[in-house]
């Protein structure tokens, strides 16, 4: 396990807060975790592993350094904040 610092586990606690979509490109050593498959962030652990509920029911962590992903940008998230801020 690799360690991670105070100041990752802040960032990475920052940059991905529970309910952030998620979109896998490839889990290391996990075959059924397909690429694209999607998921929401409940938690990022004291380690520094991200914990998703992905749509296939699976409750497997991302390792950021090892796993490759990337967030999904809602639009409609957005076009909702315009609308309350009027």
């Amino acid at each position: 396990m690799r360690e991670v610092s105070d100041k990752q586990l802040v960032l990475l606690r920052k940059w991905y807060p529970e309910g952030t979509e998620i979109c896998l490109d490839h889990m290391e050593g996990e075959s059924r975790m397909s690429a694209g498959i999607k998921g929401k962030v409940f938690c990022v652990d004291d380690a520094g592993q991200i914990h998703v509920h992905w749509e296939n029911g699976s409750g497997l962590a991302l390792v950021p350094g090892v796993d490759q992903f990337h967030k999904i940008k809602n639009p409609d998230k957005k076009k909702e904040k315009e609308r309350l801020s009027r």
